[in-house]
């Protein structure tokens, strides 16, 4: 498979930026030929729904400007639904082992979960927080309020379901030893 390919793959599973000196690192090639594979992604992602966004430091997919319409409706039309049940589990893991990396809400839940974390972000319930390389995501004060608790440390049983989710990742942990 193209380098192209392989890079375009890695940043539709990140669903985030990523710094170029990362892509350099995983795919061991530098910086030139980086940016050659980047140019030749960027023209042929050119014409389609999905384009190469470049900053001076990362590169990300993001959907092509004439889309924004109807990405707009769509998330309208998406803030006025329930949060559902996938939703609501990586809502309770982010609310009660929160600040958490996608990486462990991914593991814990046991498949990807950048678009419900997407939809819990554009609702104001969950907020990504970045400290160095590190995305971590956490609940907001409006999620919070809207539960009626200060801290989430207040929140009803917050020990109890604590301690079952470290024994179901405890579990987990052995079983795939």
């Amino acid at each position: 498979m193209e380098l192209s390919q392989q890079i375009e793959g890695l940043l539709f599973y990140k669903a985030s930026p990523v710094k170029f000196s990362q892509l350099e690192k995983i795919f061991d090639v530098n910086n030139e030929a980086l940016s050659a594979t980047l140019t030749t992604l960027q023209e042929r992602l050119s014409k389609g729904a999905v384009r190469l966004a470049l900053t001076e430091t990362d590169v990300q997919l993001v959907t092509a400007p004439e889309l924004d319409e109807l990405i707009e409706s769509v998330r309208k039309d998406e803030l006025k639904r329930d949060i559902g049940k996938a939703g609501a589990e990586t809502l309770a893991i982010v609310l009660y082992k929160g600040p958490i990396s996608r990486v462990e809400i991914d593991r814990i839940r046991g498949v990807n979960s950048a678009f419900i974390l997407r939809n819990l972000m554009v609702r104001g319930l969950v907020e990504k927080n970045t400290e160095g390389k590190l995305h971590t995501f956490g609940v907001t004060q409006i999620l919070l309020s809207h539960l009626g608790v200060t801290n989430k440390m207040d929140l009803p049983n917050y020990g109890t379901v604590l301690d079952q989710l470290e024994r179901f990742e405890q579990q987990a942990e052995e079983e795939n030893a």
